[in-house]
């Protein structure tokens, strides 16, 4: 087999950016986008202080999330390793954006030129009307690498098949060649010099390999990259707030979640021999559809959504699509023909509609806060607490009169202390395996509002209501409201507050000359001590 691949020797590598500039004329992207860039990191404290310049981009990887959270199979991977994307088959959703750790996916939502809206004519000849709205990346420049090999060339000996930053480094620090093949310069780099991937630990094997010191050379010194709370200086490296998905994508979250959770709690009057207006399902549906239509509305290509039907396998958007379309075949059937086995059957699917929402956030490697498993039980529980409230908020109005009392009133006070437990948890275990600082602070801020306007104030009222049977519409409502409003309230600070990326590591700082190496940098990182 053969798997393509890229070393960097960051003894070797002086930042030129000549890599940089060579992918933009060979691959002509616009302004502002950058597939292939060289990091600044310093590190260490005066008069200690190292720096290393770290060449980065799409890092080929082994596994690579991008294509298993991708709805339409838009990206794949060749079998020679190479990770690409279709561009007439995606839609621009940037799932595989967040999904990617390494930041290497952008989109470009209309063209850009160097000079605003004059394009220069070489500009005009060589936009790629393809490239618009849709994910891009870097390519390892396969048509370069497919041309060459059909022409006899050698990739990473000839420069005609060798990828564009290769052949362009003025300081021999990049090599192209076989991974797999024990006899090519790549593999031979390796086996001499002592080297890392970045973001190992994350499981994608990257198919970028940086080298760091001689392997016969002075031993490391302990210890792996050091995390580093302050940041500061060191600001294109250190994660930042990720903005492939906004407001419009948290609105799915929000709606769609409160949506799903209110056909749960319908599904469960049903079950318990209780007929639910047929109005409450429509709002369930309602609110699920203007969740979906908010997403169809951030879409780079809206009108290809249909695509993303393609990837039932893997990708928990297109689960989730397919849930909604079954939930709305099921749950208006419910509703025109009163029929409680299909109201209780667009409950369930209901329920599976908003776990796909959670494992959609799950599956999104490349964002921290996101990809912590505890994540999963926390959405879900969100959603059938707002289902609750939803319900207790609509037995106040003339229309929706039910005969929920105390059995409801005391099933959300249980789904809002669930909830708290979800939050404590999620939050500890957050902290305890790292997270970038900027997340964790952001989190802490909106802890506290959130335990007491979201759990302790709704439980007071609902306990209230109880006890109090006078005024226990208007207190179940409001106690209702409140865990409806802090449920949509986490779901936007969590995807438009504190949803900081990965950011960039370095586990190994280089040996110059004959020192040694040092241990590396993670920049805008810390855990929180239990």
């Amino acid at each position: 087999m053969t798997r393509w691949g890229i070393v960097a020797d960051l003894n070797r590598c002086v930042g030129c950016q000549t890599c940089t500039a060579a992918c933009k004329h060979a691959n002509a992207t616009a302004p502002g986008i950058q597939w292939r860039k060289v990091l600044d990191v310093e590190a260490g404290e005066f008069p200690d202080v190292r720096r290393a310049f770290v060449p980065v981009g799409c890092m080929h990887c082994d596994d690579p999330p991008c294509m298993t959270v991708c709805p339409t199979t838009a990206t794949r991977k060749r079998g020679d390793g190479i990770v690409t994307i279709d561009y007439d088959l995606c839609i621009g959703c940037a799932y595989c954006a967040v999904a990617c750790p390494y930041q290497a996916r952008t989109r470009l939502d209309a063209p850009t030129f160097a000079y605003g809206a004059k394009a220069m004519a070489h500009e005009l000849a060589r936009e790629d009307p393809a490239r618009i709205g849709v994910a891009q990346k870097c390519t390892l420049c396969a048509d370069r690498i497919d041309a060459g090999l059909a022409a006899g060339k050698v990739p990473g000996s000839d420069a005609e098949a060798t990828p564009a930053c290769v052949g362009s480094c003025i300081a021999g620090a990049l090599t192209f060649g076989d991974l797999d093949d024990p006899d090519s310069p790549v593999s031979q780099l390796l086996a001499t010099h002592r080297h890392f991937r970045m973001h190992e630990e994350l499981g994608t094997g990257p198919g970028f390999h940086y080298l760091y010191a001689p392997a016969d050379g002075p031993a490391d010194d302990d210890g792996g990259p050091r995390l580093v709370a302050d940041s500061i200086g060191q600001a294109a490296v250190a994660p930042r707030q990720q903005h492939n998905w906004d407001g419009r994508a948290a609105a799915n979250f929000i709606a769609g979640g409160a949506g799903g959770g209110l056909a749960m709690a319908l599904a469960a009057m049903a079950l318990a021999g209780q007929a639910p207006p047929g109005w409450l399902g429509l709002v369930a549906m309602a609110l699920v559809g203007a969740g979906l239509f908010s997403v169809w509305a951030e879409i780079g290509r809206p009108w290809r959504f249909l695509n993303v039907f393609l990837n039932p396998q893997t990708s928990w958007m297109t689960r989730e699509a397919l849930a909604a379309m079954a939930f709305f075949a099921t749950g208006l059937a419910g509703v025109v023909f009163a029929m409680p086995g299909l109201i209780v059957l667009s409950g369930l699917l209901a329920g599976i509609f908003v776990y796909c929402q959670a494992r959609i956030i799950a599956a999104a490697t490349g964002i921290p806060a996101w990809r912590e498993p505890a994540i999963v039980p926390l959405i879900a529980v969100t959603g059938l607490a707002e289902g609750a409230g939803l319900v207790l908020i609509a037995g106040l109005l003339p229309a929706g009169a039910m005969a929920i009392g105390w059995p409801l009133a005391m099933a959300l006070i249980l789904l809002v202390v669930l909830r708290l437990v979800c939050w404590r948890t999620y939050r500890s275990r957050l902290g305890a395996r790292g997270a970038p600082t900027a997340t964790l602070d952001t989190l802490a801020r909106f802890s506290r509002p959130f335990e007491v306007a979201g759990h302790i104030a709704p439980v007071a009222l609902l306990g209230y209501g109880l006890v109090v049977p006078a005024v226990a519409d208007i207190a179940y409502a409001a106690g209702g409201a409140l865990v409806l409003a802090a449920g949509g309230a986490f779901k936007f600070v969590l995807v438009c507050r504190a949803g900081f990326n990965q950011g960039y590591a370095v586990a190994r700082l280089p040996a110059r000359g004959a020192g040694t190496s040092a241990p590396g940098i993670k920049p805008g990182w810390k855990t929180v001590p239990k």
